[in-house]
């Protein structure tokens, strides 16, 4: 099987350096991340960052693509430290998206661009749709990729949530795994289970509890767990 990103320039490697921990890396310590491909989930990400700044000191980082409106990129300023363009990266995997019936998925790809953030040394990745209720610093403790269990398959990690270190190498590495193969769900959840192959019989210590990305339908399906 093979697969395709449909961007502009994509394809090509990026060689931007230095690595993080470097003499001549000018390091911005951590960060939460998160993504905006449209002004719907610009929304959205003003919700999270505003969670995120009742709850936490770290720096806020929006990567945000050409589709987002200047007038929601200003708003977007008032809340996050870095708010960042980006290029959309896109699977145009229409089978396997059919298969889950979200199209929208595709564009997920874009979330790649996070591990080129290479001047924090550590950052924690947050879906838009996401919100904080407490402060959540302790997951800057845990080591790339952790991140908690996925409520469909559980074998796999939901990529909404996870802590990860910025690479040019890993992202390097991340889009040639898509150009060469693609993703089995069409999306970034599919990808980055696939590279991190390792979470679900190895890397137990990286299983994040499931309450630091817990669902909303989760409840109705253990309610007793979500009380305790």
């Amino acid at each position: 099987m093979t697969g395709s990103i449909c961007t502009a320039g994509a394809g090509e490697e990026v060689t931007a350096a230095p690595e993080p921990g470097t003499d001549t890396a000018e390091m911005a310590g951590e960060a939460f991340v998160t993504l905006c491909t449209n002004d719907s989930y610009a929304k959205g990400a003003l919700v999270l960052g505003s969670s995120l700044r009742k709850h936490s000191s770290k720096r806020l980082v929006v990567l945000i693509t050409p589709q987002v409106s200047d007038s929601m990129r200003k708003v977007l300023d008032k809340v996050y430290d870095d708010v960042r363009v980006v290029d959309v990266l896109d699977s145009e995997d229409s089978a396997h998206l059919a298969l889950m019936e979200r199209p929208e998925l595709g564009v997920t790809l874009t979330k790649l661009h996070c591990w080129t953030l290479i001047e924090y040394t550590k950052c924690v990745f947050m879906d838009a749709d996401t919100m904080v209720l407490q402060n959540i610093d302790d997951l800057f403790e845990r080591e790339e990729l952790s991140a908690a269990p996925d409520p469909g398959w559980p074998d796999c990690f939901n990529s909404g949530v996870f802590v990860f270190q910025p690479s040019i190498k890993t992202y390097n590495q991340l889009l040639q795994l898509a150009t060469e193969k693609g993703s089995f769900d069409g999306g970034d959840q599919g990808l980055l289970n696939t590279f991190f192959n390792t979470w679900a019989t190895k890397d137990i210590h990286k299983h994040l509890p499931f309450i630091y990305n817990l669902s909303s339908i989760s409840i109705y399906s253990y309610l007793p767990a979500f009380k305790a």
